[in-house]
């Protein structure tokens, strides 16, 4: 748990190791003890807001630690919120714990202390100056793996995400003030369905919230990335899959079967969605110890995949028929939801075209037809990989997200799925209409971390005259 302590925090805001700069950042109320100790009575009277004054960062004797930038952010104008002091030094990690050093022992009268990890990001949550999808954002934009995922992940930072579900939790609490006060007021005999267009606004907030997961899905995969598992029989070319599409020699390539005996995984990127191919030990039957490890490690990552590709070679049996060849195994194993697509290698071999063959209404993917050693049909396997991921091409306002971002806005979906049942009952029950409605604006806000009881009781006395 972050602690919630208003005392005076400081710490390293730099990566560890070497650098060219490294920075020192304390945020809390009454730093002037501590810029006069650092800067010297000439540099504290000399420090300006939010204008870079250069200078020696002073020992508790007076000689010299390290000479840099000091920046000083009044509250509220900074990240977090409250007095921020930057240091800027040289990035050595001995002169930086010098440095860190002496802030903390030129705090201590005011309790300073070092920053819990991830407590300047609390703290600028806790005096609103982001959200909690923004505050998850920093991380997100920090860890990101793609160009993609880092300009989404600041979408989300500067509050993309956010203000589509503020859209939707204001059109809800509209709809939940007309529903509570055709509760409160019976007497007025209100035709609330109709004259309120109740189910109308219910259809179009479903139809929001429709489009906002699918963005979300979208903003999570950049983040998350997506589980590729090749399985298959020995020499079906899973390591040649695997070298082709990661553009290097990663995978060991020999004719001996069970050359693969654990998994190899290699992260690569699509279109700027990452994506984690592992190459597995080839499925069979086998009386050495260590390949049959390594074949049951198949089956755990087969168990944790978000989409298999089953290889098998172009001419062998079953591969004459899209969707043939699957082994019954491999199904039953298959988690509920997760694609799987025959891949037919070798086509080079018996010269058959590079093809993708779908299901006979022409959506769902089946196989596809490639030569690992030759790269035909690869880029046609890029493609549907992609869309096997439900991932369309990138617009501007794909924002980055996170698994508990999917949970709530599916929570939501489902509460409003049930309003909508409620409100369609033969002898409308807008009892159970309104408390459906609240528990989906709350998962909504868990988003955002922005909930409160009064916010509805707020907007009723604003816009209403309870007191008439």
């Amino acid at each position: 748990m972050l602690t919630d302590s208003n005392a005076p925090i400081a710490a390293i805001a730099t990566a560890p190791g070497r650098g060219g700069i490294g920075v020192i950042r304390v945020s809390g109320a009454g730093l002037s003890p501590v810029i006069r100790a650092l800067l010297g009575e000439s540099g504290a009277a000399r420090l300006q807001p939010r204008a870079a004054l250069y200078g020696a960062f002073l020992a508790a004797d007076g000689g010299e630690i390290d000479r840099g930038l000091a920046l000083y952010f009044p509250a509220p104008h900074s990240y977090t919120g409250e007095h921020v002091l930057e240091l800027q030094g040289h990035g050595g990690p001995v002169v930086m714990q010098m440095l860190l050093a002496r802030v903390l022992q030129a705090g201590a009268p005011l309790g300073l202390r070092l920053a819990e990890p991830g407590e300047f990001t609390q703290r600028a949550f806790l005096n609103d100056k982001l959200d909690l999808a923004q505050a998850e954002a920093v991380a997100d934009l920090i860890d990101a793996s793609t160009e993609q995922a880092a300009r989404s992940a600041t979408r989300s930072l500067a509050g993309v995400f956010s203000r589509a579900v503020h859209a939707l939790v204001e059109a809800l609490v509209n709809l939940r003030m007309l529903v509570e006060a055709t509760l409160d007021f019976p007497e007025e005999e209100i035709d609330f369905l109709e004259r309120a267009d109740a189910l109308g606004q219910l259809a179009r907030l479903r139809a929001q919230l429709e489009a906002l997961l699918a963005q979300a899905r979208r903003g999570a995969l950049l983040r998350n990335g997506l589980e590729v598992v090749l399985v298959g029989e020995p020499n079906v070319g899973k390591s040649s899959l695997l070298n082709a599409l990661a553009g290097a020699e990663v995978a060991i390539v020999t004719a001996i079967a069970g050359t693969t005996r654990d998994r190899v995984t290699q992260a690569i990127q699509i279109e700027g969605v990452p994506l984690n191919i592992i190459d597995t030990a080839g499925l069979r039957e086998t009386a050495d110890e260590i390949e049959r490890i390594g074949i049951e490690r198949t089956w755990q990552a087969v168990a944790q995949a978000d989409v298999v590709l089953h290889l098998v070679a172009a001419g062998a049996a079953g591969t004459s028929g899209a969707g043939a060849g699957i082994a019954p195994e491999l199904m039953s194993r298959l988690p509920r939801g997760v694609p799987i697509v025959r891949v037919v290698n070798k086509i080079d071999l018996p010269g058959q075209p590079a093809r993708v063959e779908r299901d006979a209404a022409g959506a769902a993917i089946e196989s596809v037809w490639l030569s690992a050693r030759t790269g035909e049909g690869i880029d046609a396997l890029r493609s549907a990989l992609l869309e096997l991921a439900g991932w369309q091409q990138a617009g501007e306002s794909t924002f980055i997200a996170r698994e508990r971002h999917l949970v709530a806005l599916r929570a939501a979906q489902d509460h409003l799925a049930l309003a909508h049942q409620n409100a369609m009952a033969q002898a409308a029950q807008l009892d159970l209409f309104a408390e459906e409605l609240r528990l989906a604006q709350e998962r909504l806000s868990s988003i955002t971390g922005e909930f409160s009881a009064d916010d509805l009781l707020g907007v009723i006395f604003s816009r209403f005259c309870i007191g008439k």
